[in-house]
């Protein structure tokens, strides 16, 4: 019977331990803690809208997952996008969240805090903030360890709104 061992085991540093002088790198490949003022906003963005990376490859060498926080201001909409192969899925921690989707964003649908809502691959779709005055808190996971985000030249139904916001990407209130 053959023992492999996961490509994380490396060599221990006192060099016992676990079979043959290998143990895993759980110290440094193990679990990882993002502190929520440490995510990173370098990352595929969409007009109305401010995502930040706390799981993804470049910083924690996620292969399958990519995960972050996206904030839509009070009454602002996103423009028309999708994220190519990759499945996501959103978190509603604050606000009311309004998602249009299809060919023209014909489809609508809303959620609240607690809800999760589910985007498939490739479709288009339009994220809306619908409270005027709250701003719109979201957990956003994807099924890669790479931001995909393309923005599409289609007439929404609800015509996207430019919103200025200051961060470390945008520090002169661009969009």
């Amino acid at each position: 019977m053959t023992h492999e061992h996961p490509s994380h085991w490396h060599e221990h540093p006192d060099g016992g331990g676990h079979e043959h002088g290998k143990a895993p790198a759980w110290k440094y490949d193990g679990v990882r803690v993002i502190p929520g003022n440490q995510l990173d906003p370098n990352t595929a963005q969409t007009p109305g809208m401010d995502r930040k990376a706390a799981i993804n490859f470049a910083r924690v060498g996620a292969q399958k997952l990519w995960a972050g926080t996206v904030s839509i201001h009070p009454d602002a909409k996103t423009g028309a996008h999708h994220h190519g192969h990759l499945e996501s899925v959103i978190y509603v921690v604050r606000g009311r969240a309004r998602m249009r989707w299809g060919e023209k964003l014909e489809f609508t649908a809303e959620a609240g805090p607690g809800d999760f809502i589910y985007v498939p691959p490739y479709v288009p779709h339009q994220e809306i903030n619908a409270s005027p005055t709250e701003v719109l808190e979201c957990v956003l996971c994807r099924s890669d360890g790479q931001a995909v985000a393309v923005n599409l030249d289609i007439e929404p139904v609800e015509k996207p709104e430019q919103v200025l916001w200051v961060d470390p990407t945008h520090p002169n209130g661009a969009v």
